[in-house]
């Protein structure tokens, strides 16, 4: 099992360490604009939980936390208007799957056809 670094960029914002301009929050989750988009629209969504990836996520995380975390991830999409035309969901897990930031976080793409 990996052990949570409490330094991470994404660790010091739900602290309050780093500033954060949250489009979105509740007692799961906060959502926020990606500073590097890769897409038009480019928002991140992170539990407010101290989780590295999905597999610790889905192997520590309560039943309520986990449907939380997803509900939040749906309301930021419809919030924000990307249903009706569509909108793609990453979740990088570890280095081989291109995760770059050690806590969950899902990556909500829209604004224009995207390809794959």
């Amino acid at each position: 099992m990996k052990v949570y670094d409490e330094n991470n960029v994404f660790a010091k914002m739900l602290k309050g360490d780093i500033p954060v301009n949250k489009i979105y929050e509740d007692e799961h989750a906060i959502a926020f604009a990606d500073i590097h988009p890769k897409a038009p629209v480019h928002l991140l969504v992170i539990p407010k939980g101290a989780y590295t990836d999905f597999s610790d996520f889905t192997a520590r995380a309560g039943t309520e936390e986990v449907s939380g975390f997803f509900r939040a991830v749906g309301k930021v999409a419809a919030e924000q208007g990307l249903a009706e035309a569509g909108y793609r969901l990453v979740m990088n897990t570890g280095r081989d799957g291109g995760q770059e930031v050690p806590h969950l976080h899902v990556h909500i793409l829209a604004g224009k056809k995207l390809a794959f």
